[in-house]
């Protein structure tokens, strides 16, 4: 059929929503600009369809985002006024900032920031003139954003018009300031909506200290809201990266990280600053870490034994050993199983030390855990023995032993840990693991099951004491 039979499929293909037929079809040579009966360039009937596959694929095989239509707009124009992020980010394109002439910058501005002022529901009503009730419901816009979609008298938009905004603004080298970008992602209480998200990247890399202070000061509202939403600007900058390579130091936000957890009484956003703060090596961590091992939330109490000495180069305290095996020993099973990781950790620097004394403490507490009678805690003490340094018998012996567990992730766990050992009752434990439902999809995959095979393979080959 040639090059115009090409070009009707390309068509086709793009009504159906068909991305891996127009990628072929423009692979064979079919216009990317290849225009509808409508009158209008295939990419515009992506955007019309908020079909954002479909419009990336023809924008990677050369569809201008940029080619003016008959009534002044551009499918990049038309991206803009669908309010789709998804189909925007699909349509934009690289470099738009050094790519647009100033004035068409200007008018992509305009539109995105009169939409996002004037809102999709009123902007709709008047574009139409209908005075009834509006149809809204809040969708995905793609794996990760959401957005509202709102239709009235026969048009339908989606309200991620901020996001958009947000995205021009940066392309095209615009400093909004911080406090309004903060408001435009607080908004929507959603912390999925797209407008939150697209506030992230330009406020991640602000590095000046006054932008800093205008994001932090969220710590001090009393919006719950706010302050999660401060960490999470905090967690995109590269509280655990990026800012230590700058002139913002990290110290700084460790620091300030390690004083909110002083003043934080909401658990669910104390969670998250420590989340964010353990690890980063900041001389409170430990004294932070024994202040709230008694916390009344469990979720806090478990966010603690990676806190006590945890560090690389650090030393485990007296309070901080107490407060270890005391946690242990807590009533709650999801606190008891988090200290399986730190046992491991200080068991193993005892070991390398050569104070086999000390080690065998830590490596009894975790005997212990694997004894607990709680499914959950055997289960986790079981992953953190499979990987562990302690090679002993008495190890060996418990991840047997784990093999009558009901749960069988645990005795694949169990027999997980034996297959890295290169114990011989290895072949039997996989057999009381059992045939698990996802085995024949993941085989090329899990690492627990591969770990089986390698053990075949080195026996076979006469290579018992090789590594895994």
């Amino acid at each position: 059929m040639g090059r115009a039979g090409d070009d009707e499929r390309l068509v086709a293909a793009v009504r159906a929503g068909d991305a891996e037929e127009v990628e072929r079809l423009l692979g064979a040579g079919a216009d990317p600009d290849t225009v509808a009966e409508d009158g209008l360039p295939v990419l515009c009937l992506a955007v019309a369809a908020y079909d954002a596959e479909v419009a990336e694929v023809l924008v990677e095989g050369r569809a201008d985002p940029d080619r003016v239509l008959p009534d002044g707009t551009t499918p990049l124009s038309r991206a803009v006024d669908g309010g789709s992020p998804a189909v925007f980010y699909a349509v934009l394109e690289r470099d738009p900032g050094t790519r647009l002439p100033k004035a068409q910058q200007e008018r992509l501005l305009g539109l995105a920031r009169s939409w996002y002022e004037t809102g999709a529901e009123a902007e709709l009503r008047r574009r139409t003139g209908d005075s009834g009730p509006a149809e809204t419901v809040r969708i995905r816009d793609d794996e990760s954003d959401t957005v509202d979609q709102v239709s009235l008298g026969g048009l339908t938009v989606r309200a991620g018009h901020g996001a958009i905004l947000t995205t021009l603004e940066r392309s095209f080298g615009v400093l909004t300031p911080t406090e309004v970008l903060m408001e435009r992602a607080l908004a929507d209480p959603d912390p999925e909506h797209a407008d939150r998200s697209a506030v992230l990247h330009p406020l991640g890399l602000r590095l000046d200290r006054e932008s800093w202070s205008a994001v932090l000061s969220a710590r001090h509202p009393s919006e719950r809201d706010r302050r999660l939403f401060a960490l999470q600007v905090l967690r995109y900058a590269g509280v655990l990266g990026l800012l230590g390579e700058t002139r913002f130091e990290r110290k700084e936000p460790a620091a300030l990280l390690a004083s909110w957890t002083a003043d934080e009484s909401d658990p669910k956003v104390l969670w998250e600053i420590l989340d964010a703060y353990i690890g980063l090596g900041h001389p409170e961590e430990e004294a932070i870490g024994l202040r709230l091992a008694g916390h009344a939330d469990p979720d806090i109490r478990a966010s603690v034994p990676l806190a006590l000495g945890g560090d690389e180069g650090a030393s485990l305290g007296a309070d901080a050993r107490r407060a270890l095996f005391a946690l242990t020993r807590d009533p709650h099973p999801n606190v008891r199983a988090s200290t399986s990781e730190a046992l491991s950790h200080w068991q193993q620097r005892f070991t390398e030390a050569g104070e086999p004394a000390e080690a065998a403490e830590f490596a009894e507490a975790l005997l212990a855990l694997a004894r607990d009678p709680d499914p959950g805690v055997r289960g986790g003490t079981a992953a953190t023995f499979a990987t562990g340094p302690d090679r002993s018998p008495a190890v060996a012996d418990m991840l047997w032993r784990l093999l009558d567990e009901d749960e069988q992730l645990v005795r694949l766990e169990a027999a997980y840990g034996l297959a890295l050992r290169d114990d011989p009752r290895t072949e039997d434990a996989y057999e009381r693991v059992g045939r698990l439902p996802w085995e024949a999809h993941w085989l090329a995959e899990d690492h627990r099951l591969l770990a089986l095979h390698a053990y075949r393979s080195r026996h076979r080959d006469g290579l018992a004491d090789a590594e895994l």
